[in-house]
């Protein structure tokens, strides 16, 4: 059989969906969310909402790697909006512009009594 690099290679495993034993361990995660906090030392920033804020408000940057940062705020903010993140960095201020592309009320208990809102942003 000749394969061009194009061609997907063929899977050697095949999946009985239908399997009682794989059911039941998917039954287990019903319900389940998945939360990336805590894998990433939380950062005191100041949060700026719109390209004309001047007053920046209290967030904590809970994650951040190329391109995306998850924000901690007290308070919601809309999809689309675009902010400015401000926070130092090895003894300097170093900001980053983005677009909150999601955001939700925390789902932990803390969140909850805190009134913590987490948010996903694109930075630019």
């Amino acid at each position: 059989m000749n394969m061009s690099r194009y061609d997907k290679p063929p899977s050697g495993n095949s999946v009985d969906w239908n399997n009682p034993e794989l059911q039941l361990l998917l039954n287990r995660t019903e319900g389940w969310s998945l939360d990336n906090r805590g894998v990433y030392t939380p950062v005191a920033c100041e949060l700026h909402v719109g390209w004309g804020a001047g007053v920046g408000r209290l967030a904590t940057l809970v994650y951040e790697r190329e391109g995306v940062m998850v924000v901690e705020t007290r308070f919601a903010i809309p999809k689309g909006e675009h902010v400015r993140v401000d926070r130092i960095q090895a003894g300097a201020m170093r900001s980053s512009w983005g677009i909150v592309m999601d955001g939700r009320e925390g789902f932990r208990a803390e969140d909850r009594a805190n009134n913590i809102h987490v948010h996903w942003v694109h930075v630019r």
